[in-house]
């Protein structure tokens, strides 16, 4: 596959059509340097982006945590999703929109004087975790832990909050596993790089409460499909010793939709009946 620099097609880039190589920001761009940067990941199935305008509606929230604000309104940014897929053909995309504090006057960690962009990209991507979302991904247990919400604003999809998911993915793939599970700063589960955590034990769904890290709008779709089975859902604090009794496990996301784990560090799951059913709820859901 091409570098994701070395692509054909159009970029949405401050309300212009950008060629996709063209799509470049000055070397003192903020962000760069001090992860002044928010960003969004969506699916496009059929032409159709999944939950599309509350992506949208985040993008502005985790701005708002970053202190900017997107000089787009979701309403223009909703346009401009669905201008990309058309002008680059696509109909099953993954899209990405990101905004940031760009290069300016201003060039130290205060920044309120640079301006803010927005640019919006959409290609086609497979299985994030690839066969693993049919066999049961494997997953590492990650030496970091999730941050608490005195130190980081945890609810925002920021750039910087993912500077420990990506060593932590890295060392994960070093010793053959897909991922790897963060527990948080308390010692709970807390989630994967990229993924929320489901697990089951007799017949119910336990996941981790999100107070201290994104709740993912797959997480509460999935939560809802639970709920619509009448299977009982218990949104808690999970201690890593308890993943010893659960019987199934799976992760969802954006990009990882619902994917089945087989094994966390030392303990191993069943892709299971439940599994397998929330994984084809969900797939027949957003291809409506």
């Amino acid at each position: 596959m091409a570098s994701y620099e070395d692509r054909d097609g159009q970029i949405w880039m401050d309300g212009k059509f950008i060629k996709w190589r063209d799509a470049n920001v000055h070397i003192l761009t903020h962000a760069l340097h001090y992860a002044s940067s928010v960003f969004e990941g969506e699916r496009s199935y059929g032409g159709h982006i999944f939950k599309s305008r509350q992506h949208s509606e985040r993008l502005h929230y985790s701005a708002s945590c970053l202190d900017f604000e997107i000089p787009w309104s979701v309403d223009e940014i909703e346009t401009a999703k669905q201008d990309i897929l058309r002008v680059n053909g696509l109909s099953d995309a993954y899209v990405r929109a990101v905004a940031w504090r760009g290069a300016g006057e201003d060039m130290g960690v205060a920044a309120s004087r640079n301006a803010v962009h927005l640019a919006i990209a959409a290609w086609e991507w497979g299985s994030y975790y690839g066969d693993a979302k049919f066999k049961g991904a494997k997953l590492d247990i990650a030496k970091w832990q999730r941050p608490s919400p005195k130190t980081v604003p945890v609810h925002a999809k920021a750039s910087g909050l993912y500077m420990i998911c990506t060593t932590s993915k890295h060392a994960a793939e070093a010793k053959g596993c897909s991922d790897a599970l963060f527990m948080d700063y308390r010692g709970y589960v807390a989630e994967a790089t990229g993924a929320n955590i489901f697990f089951v034990k007799d017949g119910e769904a336990h996941t981790p409460v999100p107070d201290c890290f994104l709740d993912g709008i797959t997480r509460q779709t999935v939560i809802g499909l639970l709920k619509e089975r009448q299977i009982k859902v218990h949104e808690r604090r999970i201690a890593p010793a308890e993943m010893e009794s659960f019987e199934q496990c799976w992760l969802t996301g954006t990009a990882a939709e619902v994917t089945p784990v087989g094994q966390i560090g030392a303990y191993n799951f069943e892709v299971g009946p439940m599994t397998r059913d929330i994984a084809e709820a969900y797939e027949n859901l957003v291809r409506r």
